[in-house]
């Protein structure tokens, strides 16, 4: 069995104030079995590991380069991260590939730097709307795994994220249907390049909210969520917490 995952993306969100969010999930989510992850702004990172302390709330980064150090202004890199304590970071999120350009070659870059840091990686691909609407959903999605993910990918290193880019942050749901789809074809794709395929865990992201959670991950290969706006409340969390079990 695949251990759940409910993580939280604050994105640009959060201040020193927010760490209380963190206190009360931390109190709220007692006993949870499944991990829990949360991805601050980078200057929450290290404060919130502090807090996190024992209570088996993992802290990520949102992105990192794929250089150790360099002149390389405003960069973050992957041994910062995991300098402040940071267990694994965000790649290749929707907002990075189409605001920032990132492609899928450059993103299995940074992949390799993190997994250099012995950070874990999320990995997020998905589609456009324009893209499912021509039925180019599932070769879109085949293209950014081969693309981003680098030889050597297992269980303990490697998160897949699928979050199609019509459904983050507009309140649009895909069909369940089409969410198995998706997931299903990811599933497929890892079990035939990876040795643990099997065991890699599969994220939705995408308008996830506790009142949908539990029938989301209740989906064949659904193994939790990468959640935006929802996880900045400890409250609404917690409750996608519980649905992940």
């Amino acid at each position: 069995m695949r251990r759940k995952i409910a993580a939280g993306n604050w994105k640009m969100n959060g201040l020193k104030a927010s760490i209380v969010e963190l206190k009360e999930l931390i109190t709220l989510t007692k006993g949870a079995t499944c991990e829990i992850v949360i991805c601050p702004p980078a200057t929450l990172i290290e404060e919130m590991v502090h807090v996190a302390g024992d209570s088996g709330i993992v802290i990520g980064g949102q992105d990192c380069h794929w250089s150790e150090s360099g002149a390389y202004t405003g960069e973050i890199s992957a041994p910062m991260l995991a300098d402040v304590g940071a267990k694994t970071v965000i790649l290749g999120h929707s907002e990075r590939r189409s605001l920032h350009h990132e492609t899928s070659d450059y993103i299995r870059t940074k992949v390799e730097a993190a997994w250099r840091a012995d950070l874990s990686a999320i990995i997020c691909v998905g589609e456009t709307e324009a893209q499912r609407d021509s039925g180019d959903t599932l070769q879109i999605i085949k293209d950014q795994l081969d693309g981003s993910i680098p030889d050597g990918a297992t269980a303990a290193n490697t998160i897949i994220a699928y979050e199609p880019v019509w459904a983050i942050g507009t309140g649009k749901i895909p069909t369940y249907s089409q969410i198995a789809e998706v997931h299903d074809f990811i599933r497929v794709q890892l079990v035939q390049t990876y040795a643990t395929g099997e065991d890699i865990r599969i994220l939705y992201g995408g308008s996830v909210k506790p009142s949908n959670a539990a029938e989301i991950f209740a989906i064949s290969n659904v193994d939790g969520g990468l959640v935006g706006g929802a996880s900045l409340n400890a409250t609404d969390f917690a409750g996608i917490v519980t649905a992940a079990g």
